[in-house]
């Protein structure tokens, strides 16, 4: 009996669905699939496998870093450069672009990725996740640092990996958002969740409630709303989502809907947000939009954002697409003193990270 029979593996919806003069995105693709599968095997160890925390690591951001985030970037680095596929990749754990070694031959694409999203759920096992975008270079040299400044809305594909109790790899060609479980029985990934929709209403929301004392007011009016449910103007009782790595909330909206927030705050005067336009906010917002669902800094749509530097962090608010227009509506009547009691006409004028598209 074949089991297998009838069954799209990735290389085959890939085949199907990339046009003659997408062949090296294609191969790319398949590239970063084996680099999923790799980490996969590593995460799975836990601590078995060199998971556990590096102590006294950092990332050029300033972050821990962990056993696991040096490893899936080094294994994205290697299992993406050799083939001649990429011109250059940047990292979210390296501060300027990797190049491609001088003896290798350079490709058509950038390749931008967070190679572990949510390491700091390592110790606890909770799901983590790679997050890709790829974008086309049309140089003929090195690329410059200036040439991975593109707006979202070039990127030519994106996706994510969980790793969880199985590994998923979620991806777009723009052509819709679709969902692959890899089967390690065949050590394939195969389609399981084509044609991913957000629905337009949800009943879900995600937020860090500790941070609520540092919202701005349009955050704190659209939460408030949704917790007072049924007995509010919203009319209907709402449910809270937060696990904390960003690539398991995407994946549980994608599957079934819900908003996600993290917008800006006063906590850290110095940032404008918390997560990286090119690496994070980008490729989730292709997804979600892939999807029929809408990404924001509440003040205008991620993809319309022009990049100012590599790690450049901004607000990200995704998901149902009736909500993010009603979380943008109260942002644009705080910012025109029209939400009384909520308005600062003061702060409107003069805060310091007003992001516009």
């Amino acid at each position: 009996m074949r089991l297998y029979s009838g069954r799209t593996t990735l290389s085959k919806f890939l085949i199907e669905h990339c046009h003659a003069e997408q062949r090296e995105l294609a191969a790319l693709l398949i590239d970063v699939a084996a680099a999923v599968k790799a980490i996969s095997s590593v995460a799975g160890k836990g601590k078995l496998g060199g998971g556990n925390g590096v102590p006294g690591a950092m990332t050029v951001q300033g972050e821990e870093q962990h056993g696991l985030d040096v490893i899936a970037n080094q294994l994205l680095i290697e299992h993406c450069e050799w083939s001649g596929l990429v011109a250059g990749m940047l990292s979210a754990d390296n501060e300027e672009p990797i190049p491609v070694r001088s003896e290798l031959r350079r490709g058509s694409h950038l390749l931008v990725f967070d190679p572990l999203d949510g390491s700091s759920n390592i110790g606890v096992n909770v799901s983590v996740g790679t997050v890709f975008s790829v974008l086309c270079y049309e140089g003929s040299g090195a690329p410059t640092p200036a040439e991975y400044l593109q707006p979202g809305s070039k990127q030519v594909a994106a996706g994510y990996a969980l790793y969880g109790p199985c590994t998923q790899l979620v991806l777009t060609i723009g052509k819709g958002t679709h969902g692959f479980t890899l089967d390690r029985e065949i050590g394939n990934f195969v389609l399981t969740d084509p044609n991913l929709t957000i629905e337009p209403e949800t009943y879900e929301f995600a937020i860090n409630v500790s941070n609520e004392r540092f919202w701005e007011p349009p955050i704190k009016r659209y939460v408030s709303e949704c917790k007072e449910g049924a007995t509010g103007i919203r009319a209907r009782d709402f449910n809270m989502r937060w696990i904390a790595s960003m690539v398991a909330d995407v994946h549980r909206i994608l599957m079934r809907g819900g908003v996600y927030m993290y917008p800006h705050d006063t906590k850290d005067p110095h940032r404008a947000g918390r997560w990286r336009l090119l690496s994070q906010a980008n490729p989730v917002a292709f997804l979600v939009e892939q999807a029929g669902g809408a990404a924001s800094t509440g003040r205008g749509r991620i993809l319309a954002m022009e990049p100012q530097s590599l790690h450049q962090r901004v607000p990200l608010i995704f998901g149902s697409r009736h909500e993010i227009e009603r979380i943008e509506r109260y942002h644009a009547e705080f910012a025109a003193g029209t939400d009384k009691p909520y308005c600062s006409p003061l702060f409107a004028q003069r805060s310091l990270f007003r992001v516009e598209a």
